[in-house]
């Protein structure tokens, strides 16, 4: 019979996720979780990622289950607008255009464009716009784009978030600074040219190829998605003692 462990490696394997960098840019660090090398490319050990990425999911359920408030970063374009359709559909914070510097460490700068783009929303809904000549409605539309495209995706997010999702911790160094600086914790898919230690639930895998990447984001939003909805009904619905 399959365990669990031999299932979840073959889905990774069958995603790409155990295909690492070539040696040359292989940080120290990350040779812990390579199982060897190929045609100059490491090989992630992806027994060692099924339990790392366990450990991870269980960390995201119980914040979840305790209504904390998970952001996730992912400007890679390869997944891009897999992750934003994703969050959207399950109502979670996401960046997957550009970090907007000082998001953590000077939140109340950030969240006045947030409110802007709220406010300039729901003016032109109400038909507020109206008022205005033609040529000034098209130059408010250009703004309320422009403040979308940077904000669209942290909209819902009133407060600092209790932790973020990375998908690629160099690429996404500036979030993980912040984030550092703030003490929050970082849950985040940890290629084989990063030192996965800087964060503190590293999942081994490759954060480069669509498949990699959107299996572990999938599993990752469904473990929150779920574990949020399953306590929020068990708050509304307790049951009799």
């Amino acid at each position: 019979m399959t365990s669990n462990l031999d299932k979840k490696v073959a889905e990774l394997f069958e995603a790409g996720s155990h295909l690492g960098h070539k040696t040359n840019r292989v940080h120290p660090k990350a040779k812990k979780y390579i199982y060897s090398v190929e045609n100059g490319v490491s090989i992630i050990d992806l027994t060692k990622t099924v339990p790392l990425f366990e450990k991870a999911k269980e960390f995201v359920k119980k914040e979840a289950e305790a209504d904390k408030t998970m952001l996730v970063v992912a400007t890679k374009k390869v997944s891009t607008a897999f992750i934003a359709k994703l969050c959207k559909e399950k109502l979670i914070p996401f960046i997957t255009l550009k970090w907007p510097a000082g998001l953590l460490t000077n939140f109340d700068m950030i969240s006045k464009n947030v409110k802007k783009l709220t406010a300039m929303k729901e003016a032109k809904d109400k038909g507020e716009w109206s008022k205005y000549v033609k040529h000034e409605q098209v130059n408010l539309q250009k703004e309320l784009n422009k403040l979308e495209r940077f904000y669209g995706g942290i909209e819902m997010m009133r407060k600092i978030p209790d932790f973020i999702f990375v998908v690629d911790i160099k690429k996404e160094k500036n979030a993980v600074k912040e984030s550092t600086e703030m003490k929050l914790p970082i849950v985040a898919i940890a290629d084989t040219n990063v030192d996965p230690d800087i964060v503190d639930y590293p999942i081994p895998g490759n954060d480069d190829s669509a498949t990699s990447i959107e299996y572990f984001v999938k599993e990752i939003i469904e473990t929150y998605s779920k574990s949020k909805a399953q306590a929020s009904n068990d708050k509304a619905n307790p049951k009799s003692k």
